[in-house]
């Protein structure tokens, strides 16, 4: 909590950690659609004044940690960001590949925390969920 951003009567540092899924889990095609992902995440948050610090994109859900100004809702940069997104997927890969739902490629709603003093467990949280997800699905094997 060293630097706030600002605007012209305010002072502000409002992060949130915020996951969302595909609609059904879908793996297959977000395989191949992850890695254009992180690109278009961060121009679609930028449209909104808002920056995603770190971000994580597994086979089956997005990570993000996303600062976003006081005067934009959480919920209106976070459904920008999904709608947008699942319509720029239907525009560029929608018609190359069967089974794509269009512009329903999010599934409804998303967990948000918001992020205080313990940003640096957030942060390291989202860089190694890929790697506790693995552990997690050995230890699940034996039972």
């Amino acid at each position: 909590m060293d630097e706030y951003d600002s605007l012209s009567h305010t002072k502000w540092e409002c992060k949130y950690h915020v996951m969302f899924i595909p609609k059904c889990r879908r793996k297959t095609l977000y395989v191949e659609l992850r890695k254009h992902l992180g690109e278009v995440f961060k121009r679609l948050a930028e449209q909104k004044e808002s920056r995603i610090e770190e971000g994580h994109l597994m086979p089956d859900h997005v990570h993000m940690l996303i600062s976003i100004p006081p005067k934009h809702s959480v919920s209106q940069v976070i459904g920008f960001i999904k709608g947008k997104s699942a319509i720029h997927m239907a525009r560029v890969y929608g018609e190359r590949k069967k089974n794509f739902v269009g512009q329903h490629f999010w599934a409804r709603g998303f967990l948000v925390s918001t992020v205080g003093r313990e940003e640096s467990v957030v942060r390291e949280y989202i860089r190694n969920q890929e790697e506790e997800d693995r552990r997690l699905d050995q230890l699940n094997m034996w039972k």
